[in-house]
């Protein structure tokens, strides 16, 4: 991979001047595949900003609110790909990327030569590293852009982009990416945003567990949530699952558990990071116990209907297994 990686930057180097001339030139239109919980207030920014969105998924019901606002909608992914020579991609696994980008209507069977491809999705670091490949062989570039902040911070464009690829594509990117986030960060060659990113869903992961259970214990050992959460945050155990996104109901306005653990992230999603973070670990010899019960954790959730409620549910998950 690391020859590949040379040979882009040798073979592709026209390229990617052009490429930046291009994207820093004017607001010319950007594709966007994956209208989900995130991908829908994405690309609602890049609206904002005055890019003119074409816009793709496979679920035509995402679509209609975006044609409303001026999108163009088209009907399948390489459709995207004949229009635009700039395109975002947000799915929610590795099979569904391979599927958009290499699949018989995807992306590489219409793009453009010298087209940027940015995939914000969270898959395997392997699999962004295969799809790399397979555009470079269709004279494009791809750059794996995972983000964290969740869905509040997609509507509020202050998400943090992890990006791997060709250093010399990283303006281009960020010029459009800094329209969805406030940090944008470069992490090295193809697949290294993508590690940034399942290393710190897993620590999440960790500490969101951690903190639902130590707020169990503490309302069984007879506190108040909210001024347990009040020391907690002002003491050494503070975290972002318990300053940012408490996962007890009541604790906090305007997160899942003030609304029944609906929107956010899910369980599924959450138990599909932590599934890459243990492949990635076994690959690697790495230890990772707390990842690995974390796991765990998040998959037994998902066979007792969890899935779909947003990750911080696992206190709600305790609290029920506790009255088995």
């Amino acid at each position: 991979m690391a020859s590949l990686l040379v040979r882009s930057r040798g073979a592709l180097g026209a390229r990617v001047t052009l490429v930046c001339s291009r994207t820093m030139a004017s607001k010319t239109p950007v594709g966007f595949i994956g209208l989900g919980n995130m991908g829908n207030p994405m690309a609602k920014n890049l609206l904002k900003h005055g890019y003119p969105v074409i816009a793709y998924d496979v679920f035509p019901d995402a679509c209609k609110e975006f044609q409303d606002s001026g999108a163009q909608i088209m009907e399948s992914a390489a459709d995207v790909a004949e229009r635009a020579d700039r395109i975002i991609t947000m799915l929610p696994s590795s099979p569904n990327a391979v599927e958009v980008y290499t699949g018989t209507n995807g992306i590489l069977k219409k793009v453009k030569k010298g087209s940027l491809l940015i995939d914000s999705s969270t898959i395997d670091p392997a699999v962004s590293k295969e799809l790399a490949e397979a555009a470079e062989k269709m004279g494009a570039m791809f750059m794996d852009a995972p983000v964290s902040g969740g869905v509040g911070a997609a509507r509020a464009g202050n998400l943090t982009f992890m990006v791997g690829g060709v250093e010399q594509e990283f303006t281009a990117a960020k010029e459009l990416l800094t329209c969805m986030g406030s940090n944008v960060v470069y992490c090295g060659e193809v697949g290294t945003g993508q590690a940034a990113k399942i290393c710190n869903n897993m620590l999440l992961a960790i500490t969101m567990i951690g903190t639902a259970e130590t707020m169990n214990l503490g309302i069984r050992l007879g506190l108040d949530p909210k001024l347990l959460a009040k020391i907690l945050n002002m003491s050494s155990g503070r975290c972002w699952s318990s300053d940012t996104y408490n996962p007890v109901p009541g604790v906090m306005e305007g997160v899942p558990s003030a609304n029944n653990y609906q929107g956010g992230f899910g369980t599924a999603l959450m138990a599909k990071d932590l599934g890459l973070a243990q492949y990635s670990a076994t690959d690697t010899k790495a230890p990772v116990p707390l990842g690995s019960l974390s796991h765990q954790i998040y998959r037994l959730m998902c066979a007792k209907g969890y899935g779909k409620k947003d990750f911080s549910s696992v206190f709600q998950y305790l609290r029920e297994e506790e009255n088995l």
